[in-house]
């Protein structure tokens, strides 16, 4: 392609609505731009570098067996019910743009496709000997995004691979999930790109099992815990880990003890000399489950540990049916705002103690709107989450009995009573600091089973960090790193083709629900995620096998003819061979022409300029900016070979 006939216009500023530097330089390098938020046009460079990306991961499907097809976008609401998820995708996580057309029939753009993909096999899968079967397709998802940002890492419009594989068992299931394993890590192996593979949380989609591939990059919205002997590494929503032990506590008997201004364990500790591992902090969230029940939960936790939301919110799904309910909405720590719909008096907010009565809970609040809300972030149904510094306050919440009931249940309202969880890391605390349910005061020296009930629910809620020591082997320690999250599988299981009656016939002719897998890899956020991992001052680090051209060609003078003569035979030579090649022949100078080349990453330049004369081309690496003179005849044989062993 010759650059002057191309659609090519760079920027020399950084777009004010670019965040992360690989957003500012597919806009500055002219590969993308914005037409509204979070919706973006792919530019011809752009388009190149996602059909090689696309091309790749065809590639690897196919390897493994999968047949690809194309489902549809527009995707009918009852669909969605069948499975559950309608007012998850709607209210809770608001994620899905939902319309309802001239015959009033509720539709949806598919942010995902479970609930086609089962229905296809309802329809035509019929026995065992039909299975195993994996379909995928490769086309463009839509997310309502309540904040588009980083432009294709998070947009309302992208393009995604997903696969769905359909399985008599477990073992069936288990199998094809390892070869998508495999198959993920060959495909970011070969788009050239550093990654880690790492346990994860199933999320909205559900499953028993699932596992993310994570690009490594500073500006990932994700943190991955991991330990330096490679055998273990996770999400930070999934990690697990062994805590530091706890210390002594200095306090031997127990007393109430004024303690002003100690909102906060930082202060507290300060303030009573003692460490954050003796005192236990209590932590208020409010749940809305499906059935409209807004539930109170208070997480007693050890002071020096934070509560990890999506651990937190695994545990309340399992309740879901105590409360009439399939699911959870919102979980959110209630700000004033919210207390006011169901607070029957002021809570002593920083200094509650695990025994705070439930009549701080009025008896028949009124019921608060779903509503959409929500905040869509990298967990949707999480609001505002809990205590997000490393010394949070000691609790907005309160606690009772040892061994509660859960309460009402019920449909709508609030439910009467607080739902106690106690982390593991509070469990064995003895002669222990917490709140008094008196503002200005705490108690020390407390003890479970004496002055405060243990909680009867004992969960793992705490969230993993760096340091911590690992559950497989204690001598190693947690090391963190942030990561771009570019592709998940999912082991489904029967989620699916139970909820919509999808069945297969076994070989004794009985009717059995299909077992699931489910496979994803985001397109467009591959491609922003290669140049998030790779660039510099200058520009784009494209690497060679998702680079939309191998090699450009920058003529210095265009007026020059010898040197318009060599890069037309070179250009046409190396095109000829298969080496992808851009010929910048604009009317420019030689200083424009060099800043665009390595704006746009491509990884080999050629100068035909003063090296001429001994009949040779300057070829510059763009990784590395180093740069030798070779024969012009023997370039096309060099670049095939340095391209071959950048690819392999």
């Amino acid at each position: 392609m010759r650059l002057s006939q191309m659609l090519f216009v760079t920027l020399r500023e950084d777009p004010a609505e670019a965040e992360i530097p690989s957003h500012k330089l597919l806009l500055r390098a002219g590969y993308i731009r914005r037409i509204g938020s979070g919706i973006y046009a792919y530019l011809p460079l752009m388009w190149r570098v996602l059909k090689k990306v696309s091309q790749i991961v065809r590639e690897e499907m196919d390897a493994t067996g999968a047949q690809e097809c194309l489902l549809p976008q527009l995707q009918p609401a009852d669909l969605w019910r069948e499975s559950g998820r309608w007012d998850t995708y709607t209210q809770a996580e608001g994620i899905m743009f939902a319309l309802t057309d001239r015959r009033d029939t509720e539709l949806g753009l598919g942010p995902t496709h479970e609930e086609v993909i089962t229905t296809v096999a309802k329809d035509m899968i019929r026995s065992y000997r039909q299975l195993p079967t994996h379909l995928y397709q490769i086309q463009t998802k839509f997310r309502d995004e309540i904040r588009p940002r980083f432009g294709l890492m998070r947009g309302r419009e992208f393009i995604m691979k997903d696969g769905y594989s359909f399985h008599t068992n477990e073992e069936s299931l288990k199998k094809t999930y390892q070869d998508m394993a495999q198959a993920y890590s060959n495909m970011l192996r070969r788009s050239g790109l550093q990654f880690r593979a790492v346990d994860a949380d199933s999320g909205a989609i559900g499953g028993s099992g699932s596992q993310e591939f994570m690009v490594l990059a500073e500006a990932g919205e994700d943190e991955v815990l991991y330990t330096e002997d490679g055998q273990y590494a996770a999400n930070l929503e999934k990690a697990v880990s062994i805590p530091a032990d706890a210390k002594t506590s200095p306090f031997t008997t127990f007393e109430k003890r004024e303690t002003p201004g100690t909102e906060t364990i930082e202060k507290l500790c300060k303030f009573l000399k003692c460490s954050p591992t003796q005192v236990v902090k209590n932590v208020l969230y409010e749940a809305v489950y499906d059935s409209g029940t807004t539930v109170l939960v208070l997480v007693s936790i050890r002071g020096d540990q934070d509560v990890n939301q999506v651990k937190l919110l695994n545990e309340l799904t399992k309740l879901a049916e105590n409360y009439q309910a399939k699911t959870i909405l919102f979980l959110t720590v209630p700000d004033a705002e919210a207390q006011q719909k169901w607070a029957a008096k002021s809570l002593p907010l920083g200094y509650m103690a695990p025994d705070v009565a439930d009549d701080y809970i009025v008896s028949n609040p009124p019921q608060p709107p779903l509503g959409k809300g929500g905040q869509q972030d990298s967990n949707p149904l999480l609001g505002k989450g809990g205590q997000q510094d490393s010394n949070p306050p000691l609790g907005k919440g309160g606690q009772q009995d040892s061994n509660p009931p859960l309460g009402k249940g019920g449909q709508g309202g609030v439910n009467s009573k607080f739902l106690r969880l106690v982390d593991r890391t509070a469990v064995d605390l003895t002669n222990f600091v917490t709140g008094s349910n008196e503002s200005g005061y705490h108690v020390v020296g407390a003890n479970w089973g004496k002055e405060f009930d243990l909680p009867s629910l004992a969960v793992d809620v705490r969230k993993a960090k760096k340091g911590d020591r690992a559950v497989h082997n204690p001598e190693q320690t947690l090391q963190t790193a942030r990561g771009i999250e570019v592709g998940h599988i999912f082991q489904l299981g029967t989620k699916y083709s139970q909820a919509m009656g999808a069945t297969y016939t076994n070989e004794q002719g009985e009717e059995m629900p299909l077992v699931m897998g489910c496979y994803g890899v985001g397109v467009s956020r591959l491609a922003q995620s290669a140049v998030e991992q790779s660039y510099d001052k200058d520009g784009i680090i494209w690497p060679v096998a998702i680079a939309p051209y191998h090699v450009i060609i920058s003529i210095p003078n265009i007026s020059d003819t010898q040197q318009v003569e060599v890069a037309e035979k070179l250009y046409a030579e190396l095109n000829q061979s298969g080496i992808e090649t851009l010929l910048d022949d604009r009317d420019e100078r030689a200083g424009v022409k060099f800043k665009d080349a390595d704006l746009i990453g491509i990884p080999y330049r050629i100068v035909p300029g003063r090296s001429l004369k001994s009949g040779k081309v300057e070829v510059v690496e763009r990784s590395t900016h180093k740069s030798q003179e070779i024969l012009i005849e023997e370039v096309n044989c060099t670049l095939k070979q340095w391209i071959k062993e950048a690819i392999q």
